[in-house]
């Protein structure tokens, strides 16, 4: 069945947010998130940030089920920790537009959608106006840990492509549970920002 992706923002915007519970918690399970999510942690997250002016979500549906989402929002209304490292170091938030996560069931990889994911947000953050930088953070973990697959390839010639690069210095921290330990643990998470 042929794939399509759709932009929901405002009111269709929660039409995406069980999926996209549901998405996180099965595709961060794997490296190198490692996440063992759980559906009321799922809830609380995804309440601020449909609550985040000017937020989107961009679905790939196969029919009617949502088979792969990423969001992103403007910088300067979502939370904390987030927008910490920017403005420690005296960035103007209200010009960054923050891409979220991406997460797409590995059937439907290698078809160009994850370009997608972020033509589209790029897209809705020209449409909305006055952001002159786009970021996303992603996790960073050690070179030898015990559960990095052999196979494993990293994004960042992905990234590079899409004209993104790492920012030094710009790092902010998550707290989550390894689906190897018993309690949850800080994650250093790398920011890679692009001109737009």
């Amino acid at each position: 069945m042929t794939v399509r992706v759709a932009t929901l923002a405002g009111r269709d915007l929660a039409h995406g947010l069980p999926s996209l519970a549901r998405l996180r918690i099965a595709v961060f399970r794997d490296w190198p998130y490692l996440y063992d999510g759980t559906l009321t942690h799922e809830e609380k997250y995804l309440t601020r940030f449909a609550a985040a002016a000017g937020a989107v979500i961009v679905a790939v549906f196969e029919g009617d089920t949502i088979v792969g989402c990423a969001t992103a929002a403007p910088l300067a209304h979502l939370e904390g920790e987030i927008a910490q490292p920017f403005l420690q170091r005296g960035s103007d938030i209200t010009g960054i537009f923050y891409c979220g996560e991406s997460v797409l069931l590995p059937r439907y990889r290698g078809r160009g959608l994850g370009h997608a994911f972020f033509d589209h947000r790029e897209a809705h953050a020209r449409a909305l106006g006055g952001f002159t930088q786009s970021a996303f953070c992603a996790v960073v973990r050690p070179q030898h840990h015990p559960l990095r697959p052999k196979d494993y390839v990293p994004l960042d010639a992905f990234w590079a492509k899409r004209g993104y690069a790492k920012a030094d210095g710009l790092v902010c921290h998550f707290t989550w549970r390894d689906v190897d330990q018993p309690v949850e643990t800080g994650k250093p998470m790398q920011f890679w920002t692009k001109v737009l």
